[in-house]
């Protein structure tokens, strides 16, 4: 086994392409609104690796799934952030993509339309027990048990990482979805996880409690180390059914709240690799948080 300070991250999960338009005040329906669109590289899995590796994570891995119509174009875009991607080309499917609808008034926020594409054909035999050699993490995109294959996966590779001693987070990734699933069906198939990263609205949907806190507190009855992430209020890190620490949002002037969470997640694994307690390791993910949101798109950087 590797230790504290040692080894790399391995990211499985959800490579797709975003189409971000921000407009300002409501869509106007039946006619036009002025917008200003781009396309970007994004998916939560993919979005994680790469802040993870801004953050200064030395060895981050991910495993995706694509279609041929892009697959070259996002392998350079994760190279070029630090990623060692492993891309599987879906034979008949095309990349997955997002439509990122944000208000660029004071909230920034964003609405998604999503079409998943290649990005949940991940499927067991995508995996193998050598993508663990020499990781200290595993990072799971909650997106994957939003599809019978890709859930799939997730057994396998849990299942894979729990016989090597390798720990496992997950962040649920969408309260819509969800819904959909059902609330006991995701704790069931999450269970054997070490660290559950959801938003405020996820974890109280998980619970049913209106407060994010609380909310965090119960589902450490389940997850040995929960940190929800509260946005404007910060984040939220419990273990054993209580409160381990409150940590604030570092100051922001928010452009696009896309892949906040993302950075977080990123951010907070790439410390947890570095040694940091799970207290620092969210404090570093509210750092990158806030550097996420005064940006459009939810990647890093790749200069400066």
């Amino acid at each position: 086994m590797t230790t504290a300070g040692e080894g790399a991250l391995l990211v499985v999960g959800d490579v797709v392409t975003d189409v971000v338009a921000r407009h300002r005040g409501p869509l106007a329906a039946g006619t036009d609104t002025a917008a200003v669109i781009r396309t970007v590289p994004g998916g939560a899995g993919a979005n994680v690796a790469c802040w993870a590796a801004r953050e200064g994570c030395a060895d981050v891995r991910l495993l995706g799934r694509v279609g041929m119509d892009s697959a070259e174009w996002h392998r350079r875009e994760l190279v070029a952030a630090g990623v060692r991607p492993r891309l599987v080309v879906d034979p008949e499917a095309a990349t997955g993509t997002v439509v990122c609808l944000v208000d660029s008034g004071d909230s920034a926020e964003r609405t998604f339309l999503t079409d998943s594409g290649a990005s949940l054909r991940l499927e067991p035999g995508d995996w193998s027990d050598a993508l663990l050699d020499g990781v200290a993490r595993l990072h799971l995109s909650g997106y994957l048990l939003f599809s019978e294959p890709s859930r799939a996966l997730v057994a396998t590779a849990l299942a894979s990482a729990r016989a090597h001693g390798v720990p496992v987070s997950l962040d649920p990734a969408s309260a819509g979805f969800l819904a959909v699933l059902g609330v006991d069906r995701f704790l069931a198939l999450v269970e054997g996880v070490d660290v559950l990263l959801p938003s405020r609205d996820e974890a109280c949907l998980l619970t049913g409690r209106p407060d994010p806190a609380a909310a965090a507190a119960e589902l450490s009855r389940r997850v040995p180390l929960v940190v929800a992430k509260t946005g404007a209020a910060g984040a939220v890190v419990a273990e054993a059914g209580g409160i381990l620490a409150r940590v604030p949002a570092e100051p922001a002037t928010p452009r696009d709240t896309t892949g906040a969470g993302d950075a977080f997640a990123g951010a907070f694994l790439a410390a947890l690799v570095a040694g940091a307690d799970p207290g620092q390791a969210a404090g570093q993910g509210c750092r990158a948080g806030a550097r996420a949101v005064e940006r459009v798109g939810a990647r890093p950087p790749v200069h400066g």
